[in-house]
């Protein structure tokens, strides 16, 4: 396989490797059947994929509900302990609320670890659709016949010179690919790829790559001839390696409406289906109002409102392939959403969470014991800590000697000859005083 700048992130690079085979495969199938086009791979890649997370999508649905479920518990636990702060009421607080979360049988990080498995795959897609030449044999080696021929001209030093908006950002993203003897080839290639038409009508009259082929077909496309290119890229008459915003501007000039409506409906289904998808994702229904008024759910709705709107202009100034992505994403997790939906339904939960209880009842009461042993090692430890400080520290020299003096006063203060029987009957009499005092 040509090794382009796929991502090496630790994760992502992995994930996206992974990902590349799945979509190197859907793409081997399609172009067998005579149907070579990323549009159709990008939305067949969507559907896989989705599927592959179907059973993580069930189960943060079922998380869902079953927080929903248990939520009053954990609200009357929290009252219960509402305005103690002490350790050990805080302590029996948390214990209380873990049990909670043992009898239903979930994690209270249950929906951050769903989280944590998504978002290395998310940012994989992206990578793998951003680059498909870097992870599609067939495309890779398209683009590579034209990057060859760019290298016996002037080893790319054309496409930094040439002052094409595309190609400097392209250029700035990947800073490394045209600087790089070892990787000058997979670079030209990564900034072939983010060419939009006129742009690469540009590169290919500079370095004469019209009639260049692979595989006996044309590469670049003519008046007469579409080229290989081109038949990747189109999808539903729409350049996929393009913007909405370019095929706009570019269709309005010559008048081809047809086009324009086409650009436009990308980033307008993008954000539709978004909304929809945003509608269908069930929330936690609580009767707390002040829960409902909080900060966090304001944000969360504002959120869930500015995000169709973000991705509308993502999409309409970003390549069709991203939003046809989008829109495909969109729509398949909509109708996964209302299938588990109906699953979800379906379930007893009553029933789940009695069985949750009969496997959690060793686990609580394990827990139950370990927070006896603490309390009564804690109990111990405060006991020897209490008696160390009962306990007298041992008198130094000089406190011994002042002892001593300070005594011999106290009993020679009487005018009784030291050593008489009178001053002896004295000491009796005034040891006996101090200490009945």
């Amino acid at each position: 396989m040509i090794l382009l700048t796929q991502n090496s992130t630790f994760i992502i690079g992995q994930v996206a490797w992974l990902l590349g085979k799945i979509m190197e495969g859907i793409f081997t199938v399609i172009n067998f059947i005579g149907l070579p086009n990323i549009g159709l791979a990008i939305i067949l890649f969507t559907i896989v994929v989705n599927l592959l997370m179907m059973p993580l999508n069930i189960k943060q649905q079922k998380f869902s509900k079953l927080s929903a479920k248990m939520q009053p518990e954990i609200q009357a636990i929290q009252d219960k302990y509402k305005g103690k702060k002490d350790n050990d009421s805080m302590m029996a607080q948390n214990e209380e609320i873990q049990e909670v979360y043992a009898k239903y049988g979930v994690s209270p990080t249950g929906s951050c670890v769903q989280l944590l498995i998504q978002m290395p795959i998310l940012f994989a897609l992206y990578r793998v659709i951003q680059s498909m030449p870097a992870y599609v044999d067939r495309i890779g080696e398209t683009f590579g016949v034209l990057a060859d021929k760019i290298m016996q001209a002037d080893n790319g030093a054309f496409l930094q010179d040439s002052g094409v908006d595309t190609i400097n950002s392209a250029i700035s993203m990947y800073g490394r690919a045209l600087s790089s003897g070892s990787n000058i080839r997979n670079g030209i290639i990564d900034v072939l790829n983010k060419l939009s038409t006129a742009d690469m009508k540009v590169i290919s009259s500079h370095y004469g790559l019209a009639d260049l082929t692979y595989q006996g077909e044309l590469i670049l496309s003519n008046e007469t001839t579409r080229g290989l290119i081109d038949t990747y890229n189109n999808f539903l008459g729409l350049n996929i390696g393009n913007s909405p915003s370019y095929i706009v501007k570019e269709a309005m000039e010559v008048g081809a409406w047809a086009l324009v409506v086409g650009a436009i409906a990308i980033p307008v289904l993008s954000a539709v289906t978004q909304w929809i998808n945003v509608k269908l994702m069930p929330t936690q229904q609580t009767d707390d109002k002040k829960s409902q008024e909080s900060s966090m759910m304001q944000s969360m709705k504002m959120m869930n409102t500015i995000m169709p709107l973000m991705s509308a202009w993502f999409c309409y100034t970003l390549p069709c392939g991203m939003g046809i992505y989008w829109v495909a994403g969109s729509v398949v997790r909509s109708i996964q959403q209302v299938l588990v939906n109906k699953h979800i339904d379906k379930m007893d939960f009553d029933e789940l969470i009695q069985k949750n209880s009969a496997k959690s009842s060793k686990k609580i009461e394990k827990m139950r014991e370990n927070r006896e042993k603490i309390n009564a090692y804690a109990n111990m430890n405060t006991r020897n800590i209490q008696n160390k400080a009962n306990v007298k520290p041992a008198m130094t020299e000089a406190e011994k000697e002042a002892a001593m003096k300070k005594s011999t006063e106290y009993y020679n203060s009487s005018h009784a000859k030291p050593g008489s029987l009178q001053a002896k009957a004295n000491m009796v009499k005034q040891y006996n005083e101090k200490n009945s005092k």
